[in-house]
């Protein structure tokens, strides 16, 4: 459904502003921890090795790789390479977990141990958010002010809900008692993505630990040390042994068997539409264990033509755009906008974007990082090449910069006259390149909306509330935010639609009951 026209003009009813989720109003904080992370950056013991029944190991085969900081080329640290081998040997450990110390604890219990493992991140969070600025290409005024403090807040808030959720009773009449409870799911399998890999490991762990499943964790190649780091955290917590364990390694070697493994109850994935259908074929080649799939997506950004205050709207477009330098699944890289509002609003977002500064993601000053690896700065770099080619007007960016540091850097970029076919408005870049395109009529906004074969978010300002309403039941996504840019909250779900996810979502209360089975106990009393 889309809005109608009406005859009479509607009656505007303004929506609340809220403040651009990740604004730039903590920098002073990030200041400081910026000086701090220049410290701790010389003098860090990296933790290199696998961590299997809560103790460090070496890969079965002895074999290590690399882990390389993107913002200047330099090898940081030789990591266990683990195969097969050292899948089976984590699979067990949290099997003997599963059925041993962790499923004897009572809910309260359980409770209290994340919630130590909660205030054990935060004691850590400067090293911790070195750690993933170094090897992530973040910047340090990202990882320490929106990523630490939204892990630990999601691992907080997972722990809270453990001893809250109740089973119940069925109406099933006198002389029957007809219980439906939930179970934990066994042996969850984890595979994180390199763009945010302490938070989505939060997100699997926060709901996989409260209701009481072990789990095998395989970090993005590009990004293992922070949650070997986690683990290493879990187990000073009190966390028992084979609870968590982190298997560092390549798919080939790692993931696809964890993916096919007959003793993983369930697999849980954040990462590329391409990788998660694999999972998908290896759940359905072994034991039909639940796949749950976060993916990618091509996110639009709506300004209708009644949209007002176009100033606060460029914040959030430019923050929408190169927040985490468009490494983002939730990215809208699409700036839909009415043809009347079209020309302001694209100087404004210009004017913004002069604000996004690349450079060393250890500065408290620097906006954009790295991006992550030369493979996908080609892959962004080929992208923006393809807007030239099909015809597309850039106004800003565009190339590659700070070459001198041996980094993987991409300046602000922007196309206009973009049409909905073209290659810019089509693919996930993941990277910061923003595609303009224009609409007449609020249902054109729509049709151009839905014209991807993604849906995990969308954005979409106005000042009328019904056109607010209607347009975000009418877009296909899983997160629709109204008159601002962001993910929700930790008590909201977040996953997609079409090639955007699969199977479940994170964050919410939601998330915990993907992770249990769902059993009904029937006992007749006559």
């Amino acid at each position: 459904m889309t809005p109608k026209k009406k005859t009479t003009p509607a009656k505007k009813t303004p929506v609340k502003k809220t403040p651009a989720k990740r604004a730039p109003a903590k920098r002073a904080k990030a200041r400081n921890s910026g000086s701090a992370a220049n410290q701790l950056a010389r003098s860090l013991h990296l933790p290199t090795q696998a961590m299997i029944g809560g103790r460090p190991v070496p890969a079965a085969s002895g074999q290590t790789f690399a882990t390389i900081n993107p913002a200047t080329g330099e090898e940081l640290a030789q990591i266990a390479r683990c195969d097969s081998v050292d899948v089976d040997r984590a699979v067990a450990a949290a099997r003997t977990a599963f059925h041993g110390p962790w499923s004897r604890l009572t809910p309260g219990e359980r409770k209290r141990l994340i919630q130590r493992f909660a205030t054990l991140i935060e004691a850590h969070a400067t090293e911790l958010a070195t750690i993933e600025t170094l090897e992530g290409g973040k910047p340090i005024a990202d990882t320490a002010n929106i990523d630490l403090v939204e892990t630990i807040e999601t691992i907080r808030w997972h722990a809270e809900a453990t001893d809250k959720v109740n089973d119940m009773l069925s109406p099933s009449g006198p002389g029957i008692v007809s219980m439906i409870v939930r179970e934990p799911i066994g042996v969850v399998g984890v595979v994180l993505p390199w763009n945010f890999p302490l938070l989505m490991a939060a997100w699997k762990l926060g709901p996989i630990l409260a209701t009481g499943n072990t789990c095998v964790l395989k970090p993005a190649e590009q990004t293992s040390i922070t949650t070997l780091r986690l683990a290493e955290l879990a187990t000073e917590a009190g966390i028992p042994d084979g609870v968590i364990n982190v298997v560092p390694g390549f798919g080939p070697e790692v993931g696809e068997p964890l993916g096919r493994h007959h003793a993983v109850d369930a697999l849980a994935f954040t990462g590329s539409t391409e990788t998660g259908r694999r999972f998908l074929h290896y759940s359905a080649d072994s034991n039909l264990k639940r796949v749950l799939l976060e993916c990618g997506g091509k996110n639009p950004f709506v300004v209708m033509h009644d949209a007002d205050d176009l100033d606060s709207i460029a914040d959030h477009a430019a923050n929408a755009i190169y927040w985490n330098g468009g490494q983002n699944c939730s990215s809208n890289s699409r700036l839909i906008v009415h043809r009347s509002r079209k020309d302001e609003l694209l100087e404004l977002v210009l004017e913004k974007s002069r604000e996004w500064v690349v450079g060393d993601p250890l500065d408290p000053e620097t906006k954009i990082g790295a991006m992550i690896e030369p493979d996908h700065l080609n892959k962004v770099l080929d992208n923006i090449n393809s807007g030239h080619v099909d015809g597309a007007d850039c106004v800003l960016g565009g190339r590659q910069v700070l070459q001198t540091t041996g980094g993987t850097f991409v300046e602000p970029t922007i196309f206009d006259n973009v049409t909905p076919g073209m290659r810019l408005a089509t693919e996930e870049i993941f990277g910061p390149v923003l595609s303009v395109i224009t609409f007449d009529q609020p249902e054109e906004a729509i049709q151009i909306a839905n014209d991807t074969a993604y849906g995990l978010a969308a954005s979409v300002f106005t000042s009328d509330l019904r056109t607010a309403h209607l347009a975000a039941r009418a877009i296909r996504a899983g997160t629709i935010t109204v008159n601002t840019y962001g993910e929700g909250d930790a008590a909201t779900p977040f996953g997609g639609f079409g090639l955007s996810g699969f199977g479940g979502r994170d964050k919410s209360l939601h998330a915990h009951e993907q992770y249990t089975e769902l059993k009904t106990i029937w006992i007749d009393l006559q």
